[in-house]
């Protein structure tokens, strides 16, 4: 197993007491309805398969599930039959769903609903296809001053709290309860992470220059951030110099400018985390993540060739890893790995959510052989 390389390794995140807290993590997300036409396309299916997921509530589940922290997720729903199904795969998955907020139901969903993602697993040539069904869904009507975050980082407590750029795409509304969010976390001694995860079709109503005018505002009251390259790009508008479609960022000097910068334009931030990845083909990519630290560049290995089973939901299980490991003060170099090594065993399943288990990530990490374990 990997384990850090001497003390200066270790992060210094002013992390709460676990024991004077109840959660490991509270997630702000939406969590929409996964239908799942298997093999299948999403437009000849006669059948789904239904799951939940959501960025910002996936990295919740795959540190309850898979690595046994308490989390909990803030979201709303509807109070309907789809949105009474969210909830139940949501409390199956074991996050807690205490602090979802109920609205009424008008009978068709005129003033609110909930979102469903309908997803297709893409398999060589033909790449995932997503096709969203989520406007005017409960949670993008969340305004700032609805939520009570002085219950949540005060009364209860938690060590680490995370969101996202997509719930901040969702409305006008949501970029200010993230940050009202934040706020209250950094006042209670909460650790705050948030991912970038440009969507292009959500923030396609307001244009990139306010995606990146909102993003660049929330980034600053952040103390973990994670993206991929297009993500730097289009969210804050940092590039990569010298990156092309052959995955040549794993020569890891045009990140390390990128990351320098970033760090000076918001020096609150103490790490930085990137998955890289290449894709071959839909069904086979190579796969490693990055992570910046204290000044220092940490890379995982690189698995070439790693066959992809559903890729959705990837990079969110290598943020719960990541965050497991910061929060565990395992250091950079192995967070980065028990990151990627998470994200590369959650694309063996379907869904969005992760199936891992901490043996199987450690078992990963150490490089151990995939013979049958019995």
């Amino acid at each position: 197993m990997v384990t850090p390389q001497d003390e200066s390794d270790i992060i210094q995140l002013a992390l709460r007491e676990p024991d004077a807290t109840r959660w490991g993590l509270v997630a702000l997300g939406e969590v929409m309805l996964r239908l799942d036409p298997g093999d299948t396309r999403i437009s000849t299916t006669r059948q789904f398969r239904a799951w939940e997921g959501g960025g910002e509530y996936n990295v919740a589940r795959g540190l309850h599930r898979c690595f046994g922290l308490p989390t909990a997720v803030v979201t709303a729903l509807v109070d309907n039959p789809v949105g009474q199904l969210v909830q139940d795969l949501i409390n199956q998955g074991g996050v807690d769903s205490s602090h979802i907020r109920w609205v009424a139901f008008d009978g068709i969903g005129r003033t609110a609903r909930n979102g469903l993602n309908f997803t297709e697993r893409g398999f060589g040539v033909r790449p995932a296809l997503g096709c969203s069904d989520r406007a005017n869904t409960a949670v993008s009507q969340l305004t700032a001053g609805t939520i009570d975050w002085s219950r949540i980082f005060g009364r209860e407590g938690a060590r680490w709290f995370h969101t996202g750029g997509i719930f901040a795409a969702l409305s006008d509304s949501t970029p200010d309860v993230a940050l009202e969010a934040m706020s209250a976390a950094h006042d209670a001694g909460t650790v705050v992470s948030y991912d970038l995860n440009y969507r292009p079709s959500l923030w396609h109503a307001l244009g990139r220059d306010r995606a990146a005018q909102l993003n660049r505002a929330l980034v600053e009251q952040v103390d973990v951030l994670f993206g991929n390259e297009e993500d730097f790009t289009a969210a804050l508008g940092f590039e990569v110099e010298g990156l092309d479609d052959n995955l040549t960022q794993f020569d890891l000097e045009g990140f390390r400018h990128m990351f320098e910068r970033v760090q000076t334009a918001y020096p609150r931030l103490k790490v930085i985390a990137t998955t890289l990845r290449g894709a071959t083909s839909a069904s086979r990519n190579d796969w490693a993540a990055i992570l910046w630290a204290g000044g220092r560049l940490y890379q995982s290995i690189i698995r070439n060739d790693l066959e992809i089973y559903d890729r959705v939901g990837g990079g969110d299980s290598f943020a719960s890893g990541v965050i497991y490991g910061l929060m565990t003060g395992k250091g950079p170099q192995w967070a980065v790995e028990c990151g990627a090594a998470h994200g590369a065993l959650a694309m063996t399943t379907p869904g969005d959510t992760s199936m891992a288990t901490a043996a199987e990530v450690f078992r990963t990490m150490s490089g151990a052989s995939v013979r049958v374990a019995r």
